[in-house]
């Protein structure tokens, strides 16, 4: 391969680069979206289970109080516990 032409690849790889680099750091200096309405969600802290498999997730707002338990596995996870503030 002539010299030229790696100089001419090495050239365009880090053009490509340097736009993706570019690219990324715009996305990521994207304001973060409002938040909803007051009264849309309610603040909760509520810890589920899967039976199955132990996976655990933390529900923080929800539309309702007592959020009925989210699916994981093909089944409703347990409530771990609440925590109250």
């Amino acid at each position: 391969m002539p010299l030229w032409l790696s100089v001419l690849i090495a050239i365009l790889a880090g053009m490509i680069l340097i736009r993706v680099g570019v690219g990324v750091l715009l996305m990521i200096r994207q304001p973060l979206p409002p938040p909803p309405p007051p009264g849309e969600l309610r603040r909760v802290k509520i810890t589920f289970r899967c039976s199955v498999c132990y996976t655990e997730v933390r529900m923080t707002t929800a539309p309702e109080e007592d959020p009925a338990p989210p699916r994981h596995c093909g089944d409703d996870m347990d409530l771990v516990a609440p925590i109250d503030e």
